[in-house]
């Protein structure tokens, strides 16, 4: 679409939000769709993960879900950068997932043992004594349906209200590709099932100073731009928003009534104008 490329203010709103995903100083070349990707291109991954707003809201979600795990959290405390490089890290996860959605296949395969060997070195044992690796195939499970909830709500919300259930459940089958080839176990493969193993997980799950801590990192990080700082704290708003009620229980994140209405429309207007400036991309990183 020519005018993608050309108008100045869809020219401005990638610009922003490529400043946002990318890090060209790093050397890294853009992401861009591959017909020898794993998934093919009508695929109902495609469509999901290539919407910026709802992955960046979906992304948020799942960290916050993840994180209260205490086996998640202390990985990432122990072992992660995230309290120096906030914006390196979710930029790292964003590269990952859109490499393997629309990568080369053999790019694909090369993250997913990058990351598969990086986990292996993650290891620790919580304050109560009980060990934890990253490479645990049930940590992994949990890790993984804490983003494919979150991507998948998001996109629901802002993206595709009327997704039918049965390409709910498609999604998930699809995101199971990556998550095996991690090592995840069980992996769920239908909307039901996805939502079975959160139920699962939840007597495991919990909130202490260290899990506020870390929320607080998440939600305040600084904007990596002055123009970029109004739209992601709405996002940031949103992200909480798309969590359930359990979840902002324990996180003590609870919007008012007369919030959530103003985050939902000030969302749903970003989520259009951004879907309108990347109209005839694949990702937000071509």
């Amino acid at each position: 679409m020519p005018g993608t490329r050309t108008n100045p203010l869809r020219r401005l709103l990638v610009g922003r939000v490529q400043g946002v995903l990318n890090n060209r100083a790093s050397g890294e070349t853009p992401v861009v769709r591959s017909a020898h990707a794993l998934y093919p291109p009508d695929s109902v991954i495609w469509r999901v993960h290539g919407d910026v707003t709802t992955m960046m809201i979906g992304g948020v979600t799942a960290l916050l879900l993840q994180m209260l795990h205490p086996a998640a959290l202390a990985g990432v405390w122990d072992h992660s950068t995230f309290r120096s490089d906030m914006l390196g890290r979710l930029r790292r996860t964003a590269r990952f997932i859109a490499v393997t959605t629309y990568g080369e296949r053999a790019a694909a395969e090369a993250a997913i043992e990058k990351v598969r060997s990086v986990h292996l070195g993650v290891n620790g044992v919580l304050p109560d004594g009980t060990p934890y690796a990253a490479s645990d195939p049930k940590l992994l499970a949990w890790v993984h349906v804490c983003e494919v909830i979150g991507f998948l709500d998001a996109w629901i919300r802002y993206g595709e209200r009327g997704m039918s259930l049965a390409d709910q459940d498609t999604y998930v089958a699809q995101a199971g590709l990556v998550a095996t080839a991690l090592g995840c176990d069980p992996v769920p493969q239908t909307r039901a099932e996805a939502e079975a193993l959160v139920a699962a997980f939840r007597p495991a799950l919990t909130a202490n100073a260290r899990t506020r801590e870390v929320a607080r990192m998440v939600l305040t990080q600084p904007a990596p731009s002055l123009g970029f700082a109004p739209v992601q704290r709405m996002l940031m708003h949103a992200a909480v928003d798309l969590m359930p009620p359990w979840a902002k229980d324990l996180h003590g994140l609870h919007p008012s009534a007369i919030e959530v209405p103003v985050v939902r429309a000030g969302t749903m207007a970003i989520a259009q104008s951004l879907q309108w400036a990347f109209a005839g991309r694949a990702t937000p990183r071509d």
